[in-house]
């Protein structure tokens, strides 16, 4: 019998992992794993979301158009240049898909977000790991890199896990100095926790080789309805969309995420308590002794002696029932992610780090 071959690269993708959710033998347990939004999506979303059951035997809109219209309102986007899918995950691969394939090459940054090797290597593509400075991006060293095989370069802007983020002149400069067959794609995952940041929407305007993402996932709360959205000069988006899949998304889910961007109040309120307690935790966490970069996102990548050390901690923070994320594989071994949560769960965090820092004197 012939054995079925996976196309090349396939099995050099190591499989995703999530944040845990559950400590075994530990109740009262928070998550502050995956950087969501500790307060939940809107109530005008999750009203949405009921009206939509109505709705269940009908098949969702192909094109989007009411949750894109949406979207151009309130950033103040062409609705024509928005293309929509699941998370910002699936616009992610609609780009790789449409623009690399084997013999091309992806780059990335050494601690980037461990999507981008994957879909590098879904596509036959060759993933290609660009140092940082200092968990910066350094956009020297991406240019150094780049080659005529170079197709695609991914820079999430605010980073993950670092937190770091990128002036706009820096970005520009990137953008601009590519090579001509190479497309640079503005991960905003965490865009909306910076204030009056466009997430590269002006730079996208301007230019013909960005494509700029966003998600419904981080500040939006939805994270379980899986919503992204790209904004791109229409040639890019008319690519896309020839490989997008024409019901991606359910009608609940374009219900919710359009009731979402449009409650303006709700994602300012989750975007000051978010600057709030991120800089009073990065603050305590500080002065018990583990120091961070200044975080541009709803998370704190905090960072302890040594591997050994930050391997302690993650383990007495899950005996108290806080669930952070170790960030090793994203070549951290030495730092713990933890999301920005409500008062309650900061105050718990601080406590339970000072709590170890004290018994490791």
């Amino acid at each position: 019998m012939n054995k079925l071959t996976p196309q090349p690269g396939i099995m050099d993708i190591a499989l995703y992992q999530g944040g845990a959710a559950h400590v075994e033998g530990v109740s009262n347990v928070i998550k502050l794993s995956s950087n969501e939004n500790p307060y939940g999506p809107s109530p005008k979303a999750m009203a949405a979301v009921r009206d939509s059951a109505s709705l269940l035997h009908r098949y969702p809109s192909t094109d989007h158009a009411l949750l894109r219209a949406a979207i151009g309102e309130e950033h103040g986007l062409n609705p024509d240049q928005i293309i929509c899918g699941v998370g910002s995950d699936e616009v992610l691969q609609f780009v790789v898909h449409a623009y690399a394939g084997p013999g091309d090459e992806v780059i990335y940054t050494e601690h980037g977000f461990s999507m981008y090797p994957i879909l590098a290597r879904m596509v036959g593509a060759t993933p290609v790991q660009v140092d940082e400075r200092d968990r910066n991006v350094d956009v020297d060293a991406i240019l150094a890199a780049c080659s005529d095989r170079t197709r695609v370069v991914f820079m999430a802007n605010p980073a993950n896990p670092t937190s770091t983020m990128l002036a706009e002149g820096e970005v520009a400069r990137l953008a601009d100095a590519l090579p001509p067959q190479a497309i640079l794609v503005l991960d905003g995952a965490y865009a909306e926790f910076v204030d009056d940041f466009d997430g590269g929407a002006a730079l996208v305007a301007a230019r013909s080789n960005l494509i700029m993402t966003r998600t419904f996932s981080k500040i939006y709360g939805l994270g379980g309805m899986r919503v992204g959205w790209g904004y791109a000069p229409q040639d890019i988006i008319d690519v896309l969309n020839r490989i997008r899949q024409p019901f991606n998304l359910s009608s609940t889910a374009l219900l919710a995420a359009e009731a979402a961007v449009r409650d303006r109040d709700y994602v300012d309120h989750c975007r000051a308590e978010n600057t709030r307690l991120r800089a009073w935790l990065a603050g305590e966490l500080a002065e018990a002794g583990v120091p961070s970069d200044t975080s541009c996102t709803n998370f704190i990548l905090a960072r302890f002696a040594d591997r050994d050390e930050a391997e302690a901690c993650d383990a007495y923070l899950q005996s108290r029932g806080l669930i952070v994320r170790k960030v090793a594989g994203y070549g951290l071994p030495n730092a713990l992610r933890i999301t920005v949560g409500d008062d309650v769960a900061c105050q718990r965090v601080a406590e339970a780090v000072r709590s170890f820092k004290a018994g490791q004197a």
